[in-house]
């Protein structure tokens, strides 16, 4: 949990003041003055750090694979 804070802390003033970031720093601080689950803190680096991926939409999506099976005859 020090190392995250640290990690953050240590990034440039334009990245640090990005909302992402503050919400991460803002669950590492509740997880460690009052023992929350760890995943909240981890959920919300993990989302400051993916947070200029934008996932790409398929329409088309899997195709069922009933669709191309033969039956034997």
């Amino acid at each position: 949990m020090q190392d995250a804070g640290e990690c953050i802390t240590a990034l440039p003033k334009k990245e640090h003041s990005a909302p992402e970031w503050q919400a991460a720093m803002q669950a590492l601080i509740l997880v460690a003055e009052s023992g929350g689950p760890t995943m909240l803190a981890r959920i919300g680096v993990m989302r400051a750090l993916n947070r200029h991926y934008v996932p790409e939409f398929n329409p088309k999506g899997k195709e069922p694979h009933w669709g191309r099976r033969k039956l034997n005859q």
